[in-house]
């Protein structure tokens, strides 16, 4: 069984996005290749996460280390399909969960119009040495919540307010974690990754 892991930035106040689902308020940094202090780090551990455009732009051509195969919202993968990516993680397998979306987008594209959480059970079956990942997207984390085996928190130290949380939508379902791991940069960001009790890791 594969693990499903969630990739996600989070501000001190556990907010990823602004209520209008923008995510400029975090450090530069973060995204457009510009990797800021924790860069190593993101090259180094998890380069398959390096949308493909800033992986050739750092010369990064290396084996995926972690996943094979990359989830996202239609929220999240439009900030790509808005500066001309309809294959921002073309080293990955790419599944997009949209009801609007046109199938046929991109041929390493397959957009789900249908139940998430049963195309995530069926990926998770399939046999192989690397996992599943997820980014960003609060609305379909919080549908896929109950298959996800993994957290791995990029917290930065600023304070939103307000906005939208880790899950959005999710029902009240008390679930435990145990941190695995974590790292602290010099700019006061840190990850954490975080393991769901009784998950097994791939």
């Amino acid at each position: 069984m594969r693990t499903l892991t969630y990739f996600v930035a989070v501000s001190l106040d556990g907010y990823v996005c602004a209520p209008d689902g923008s995510f400029d308020f975090f450090p530069v940094g973060d995204a457009n290749g510009d990797l800021g202090d924790n860069g190593e780090f993101h090259v180094n551990e998890y380069p398959e996460l390096l949308p493909t455009p800033a992986r050739n732009a750092l010369g990064v051509d290396v084996p995926n280390k972690h996943f094979d195969t990359m989830l996202q919202g239609r929220g999240s993968y439009q900030v790509g399909l808005d500066e001309g990516m309809t294959s921002p993680y073309g080293h990955m397998r790419e599944y997009v969960f949209s009801r609007t979306l046109p199938r046929g987008i991109d041929p390493n594209v397959t957009v789900v119009a249908t139940d998430p959480l049963e195309t995530v059970r069926e990926l998770k079956k399939e046999d192989g040495p690397l996992g599943i990942c997820m980014v960003g997207g609060p609305s379909i984390a919080g549908l896929l919540l109950p298959e996800i085996d993994e957290l791995m928190i990029k917290r930065y130290p600023v304070v939103a307010g307000h906005g939208k949380p880790f899950f959005e939508g999710a029902a009240f379902d008390p679930a435990e974690f145990e941190r695995v791991e974590s790292r602290v940069f010099e700019k006061g960001a840190d990850y954490t990754l975080f393991r769901r009790r009784n998950a097994v890791a791939t």
